[in-house]
């Protein structure tokens, strides 16, 4: 007898073996890879943009200026600082401007921070921020050629650190903020005009006065 043979156009079923059952298989979707890059903004051209002390970004500065007084060391507070790179386009005009932003003015902030942080007092932590507050009604443009600089930005004195302590509000002074492209950074904050040493400006209890500056 020979055996049956199925014709190759047919189709037969055939059940798994009793106790066993097919694998499952799982569809996993990966998202899409992507990549975040932050330019450096002292690297692209100057705006004439007048800066808002209203911003997000403006908030996140001045909290690590107020992170970098309250410990006491520079290094949190460089989001509020000038960039290097956008002071190096502004002087052209002198021999080592990377350098001279280091060395002077990073130095002198760096000093001023300290002084602010021992006006405080023992406790630091216990001082919180409140606001600070930018007289941009005295906001003046500078323009190329003035203060040795080869771009122009805008420039306001006199603003307010306000915080609170021991239930009292207190405040300093923000000696000199200049503009890069719409947006404000500290590159004085003691004194501009330097004695020696770190330098706080204008301490007061309460919220201070502002005061219009012709300074650059």
């Amino acid at each position: 007898m020979y055996a049956r043979r199925e014709s190759p156009s047919s189709s037969v079923a055939r059940a798994a073996p009793a106790g066993r059952h097919a694998p499952a298989t799982t569809t996993t979707t990966l998202p899409p890879t992507t990549t975040t890059t932050t330019t450096d903004p002292g690297t692209l051209p100057q705006t004439m943009q007048l800066p808002s002390s209203g911003t997000p970004q403006f908030t996140s500065e001045m909290g690590a200026l107020w992170q970098g007084i309250v410990g006491d060391s520079v290094s949190p507070a460089m989001p509020a600082f000038f960039p290097q790179s956008a002071y190096v386009q502004l002087k052209t005009g002198i021999a080592d401007p990377a350098g001279d932003w280091q060395n002077r003015l990073v130095a002198d902030y760096g000093l001023d921070i300290g002084a602010a942080r021992a006006l405080i007092g023992p406790v630091p932590t216990q001082a919180t921020l409140v606001t600070v507050s930018v007289p941009e009604q005295y906001a003046h443009w500078i323009p190329p050629g003035v203060c040795a600089n080869d771009i122009g930005y805008y420039e306001v004195a006199n603003s307010r650190v306000v915080y609170q302590l021991d239930g009292q509000t207190r405040s300093i002074g923000i000696a000199s903020m200049i503009s890069w492209r719409g947006v404000w950074y500290v590159v004085h904050l003691g004194a501009i005009l330097r004695s020696g040493g770190g330098e706080v400006d204008e301490p007061a209890v309460g919220t201070g006065v502002s005061a219009p500056s012709g300074t650059c």
